[in-house]
């Protein structure tokens, strides 16, 4: 897992918010920051889990999520990145209380199991996206919507250096190689070094922000300018602002954000624990996971203390079935794990000589990981595979998360309320499908109202 040290900061700790400000309220990023800050809340929410809910799963920032609020949630106008993290705490409070009141079934039942599976592969689509995007791979083409590198074609040191980790990722995974991910990152960025220190490629931006050399590198020029021995930087710890976001994006925008995350958050966890319960063969005689509640507890900590600490929500990472398969069976695991995480501090630095083009190829395979579920899926149930393509293809196509969401709940429930099927559909799904049919129309009606 801790190749997120080094990516959590180049998703979230590398994008503007609406207002042209980083993580932090700078207009530098500061990735350095971000990385020690993930570094810390995810050792001591890992700890927290092993102690609370006795688990071997750890925690840390949710790639999905922290996806979600970089490209769904910062863009929108007037939204900060502390505004972003308050709707985070916001998530984690309901789900904490969602999980105490027993409110639990309810929420699992209102979304079919199908329409949950079509929400992870959209995302793992639009994450792959993302990844490819950001190393140069794909651009915004001038006669296309995308197009394959640089008008075109595929050129430069920084696309050729993605392309190189990438195969290589590709081939570590499949031989089922332990670290792959880490190795990829660490030699791609080895790679990138050498080439910058031999060739002096540059950045792809000028001081403008307008692009001045096409080929160059997409966010982060990679030297050793760093200053390896300075005390770690907690600035971010607490940058957040909790009720924001209710006055720049209006009520309905953020109550749909806060719903968004809360689902995913809570589909998420639920995935991952029965992964890890049936790698380790963790059930009780009943065949249900022990101490669940408490587990679900320390989740939702996760999920506050990820915006508390301006990392997005935490929650259960899947990798941890590794550690299972390796003979963890309680939460002494996760106590390791965890201070294995608080050790990583000293190496924060390091978030800031990694360039894009050396990371980006593990979105690409996390999307590919995703994408596998899409065999869950019945596809010859018209009445369910209309929804969830509309899912998954509206989170890439629209590069937004929330879109796909909305287009697959509304589908969803039209679908089955024309063909007289109404019954079928959770209360909670007609509540939800409205909420998005405002949202989607907010605009234009704020604009005719004058706001």
């Amino acid at each position: 897992m801790s190749y997120i040290v080094v990516l959590n900061p180049l998703i979230i700790g590398a994008s503007m918010d609406s207002t042209g400000h980083f993580l932090g309220g700078g207009t530098e990023p500061n990735l350095p920051a971000v990385a020690a800050a993930t570094s810390l809340v995810s050792g001591v929410l890992t700890i927290l889990m092993g102690l609370v809910g006795n688990f071997p799963m750890a925690v840390s920032s949710s790639l999905g999520l922290s996806a979600f609020l970089t490209y769904s949630i910062v863009v929108l106008p007037g939204m900060t990145w502390a505004d972003a993290m308050g709707l985070v705490v916001i998530e984690g409070v309901i789900l904490l209380i969602l999980v105490l009141t027993g409110f639990r079934a309810a929420i699992f039942n209102a979304v079919p199991s199908q329409l949950k599976t079509a929400i992870s592969v959209g995302i793992g689509l639009f994450i792959a996206l993302i990844g490819m995007m950001n190393a140069g791979f794909l651009s915004k083409g001038e006669g296309a919507a995308l197009e394959l590198g640089t008008g075109g074609f595929l050129f430069g040191w920084p696309v050729l250096i993605f392309l190189i980790a990438l195969l290589g990722l590709f081939v570590m995974w499949s031989a089922r190689v332990r670290g792959a991910i880490l190795y990829s990152i660490l030699g791609a960025t080895a790679l990138a070094l050498i080439v910058e220190a031999v060739v002096g490629i540059g950045p792809k931006t000028g001081a403008d922000g307008e692009v001045a050399n096409p080929y160059g590198w997409g966010l982060t020029v990679p030297t050793l300018n760093q200053e390896w021995l300075s005390l770690p930087d907690f600035s971010l710890l607490g940058s957040f602002n909790l009720l924001g976001s209710w006055q720049h994006i209006g009520i309905v925008a953020a109550s749909l954000a806060v719903f968004t995350l809360l689902l995913a958050n809570f589909f998420d966890l639920l995935g991952t624990m029965v992964a890890i319960s049936k790698e380790g063969d963790i059930v009780d005689s009943s065949g249900e996971i022990p101490q669940s509640k408490r587990i679900m507890v320390a989740d939702a900590f996760g999920a506050i203390g990820g915006g508390l600490g301006s990392m997005s929500s935490n929650s259960g990472f899947i990798e941890s079935t590794v550690g299972v398969g390796e003979g963890a069976r309680t939460g002494l695991a996760n106590v390791m794990a965890g201070f294995m995480f608080l050790l990583t501090i000293i190496a924060a630095p390091l978030a800031a000589v990694i360039p894009t083009e050396a990371a980006a190829p593990t979105l690409v395979l996390v999307g590919f990981l995703m994408m596998q579920q899409v065999l869950r899926i019945d596809w010859a149930d018209v009445e369910i595979a209309i929804p969830a393509f509309m899912t998954v293809v509206l989170m890439p196509f629209s590069y937004s998360i929330t879109n796909g969401i909305g287009a697959g709940f509304i589908s969803y429930v039209v679908i089955k309320v024309l063909r007289g099927k109404a019954g079928e559909v959770h209360p909670l799904m007609f509540v939800t499908a409205a909420l998005f049919v405002v949202y989607f129309v907010s605009g234009p009606i704020q604009n005719a109202l004058g706001g």
